[in-house]
């Protein structure tokens, strides 16, 4: 299966199907890879995005004590980051605000929106802020942490590097699949098998959602149903 293949599966499912499906291919149930805080979307409608994640972090709540040469360069390098990372293949950015709290600052809104759009990114994941609700263009998910008016200090510290975002660690270029529930990271030895096991978890599951929407559901039928599940744990 190519990478082409695996993508057209992943975008058809939410990210909580994707969680199940994982668990099928590992064989049990885990606590990790995937965000546990809560995930503001830009655009909830918006469906899932999938990529690669291209890494940096940042800060807002004070200025920087580099001079303003630095923060540049490295703002602009962070572009140069993303673009590339864009034209290569699928980028998912994740960015971790560093301060604390977060989100203090909002480096999320019209104007980077804006720009990761016509750099080619599908989009963002973040424990920070972002702002300028309904005046962003269409098409590009936005996942914060919150929600605020201001951009502070923001700038970017960091290119690049293992973040954690929301209680999930993310390195450069793990495999991102996140929606309006948030996100999980897919290892490299389990995307072979990740379509299958797609299909598999709602396989599982239509027989009990087809009998509670029906007239004439009971608890009888419920146990019944669900005493032939496959995968009670």
């Amino acid at each position: 299966m190519n990478n082409s293949q695996l993508f057209e599966a992943l975008v058809e499912v939410d990210t909580p199907t994707v969680c199940n499906a994982l668990e099928l291919v590992m064989g049990r149930r885990t606590a990790s890879g995937f965000t546990t805080r809560p995930v503001v979307p830009m655009d909830p409608g918006l469906p899932p995005m999938v990529g690669y994640a291209a890494t940096a972090k940042l800060r807002a709540s004070a200025p920087s004590e580099e001079d303003a040469h630095e923060v540049l360069g490295r703002r602009l390098d962070y572009y140069r980051m993303v673009g590339d990372a864009a034209a290569r293949q699928p980028t998912i950015v994740v960015i971790e605000d560093t301060d604390n709290p977060a989100g203090v600052g909002a480096f999320w809104g019209e104007v980077n929106v804006a720009i990761h759009l016509g750099l080619g990114a599908k989009g963002v994941l973040t424990n920070g802020s972002m702002r300028d609700l309904g005046d962003v263009d269409e098409g590009f998910q936005v996942l914060a942490g919150t929600i605020g008016p201001s951009h502070a200090h923001v700038h970017i510290t960091d290119l690049a590097v293992p973040v954690t975002v929301l209680g999930l660690e993310i390195a450069p270029g793990d495999l991102i699949h996140a929606d309006r529930h948030g996100g999980v990271v897919i290892r490299p030895e389990h995307t072979q098998q990740l379509p299958e096991a797609i299909d598999d978890v709602k396989r599982r599951e239509t027989p009990i959602l087809q009998a509670a929407r029906s007239e004439g559901f009971d608890l009888p039928t419920l146990l019944r149903l669900w005493s032939n599940k496959d995968d009670v744990r």
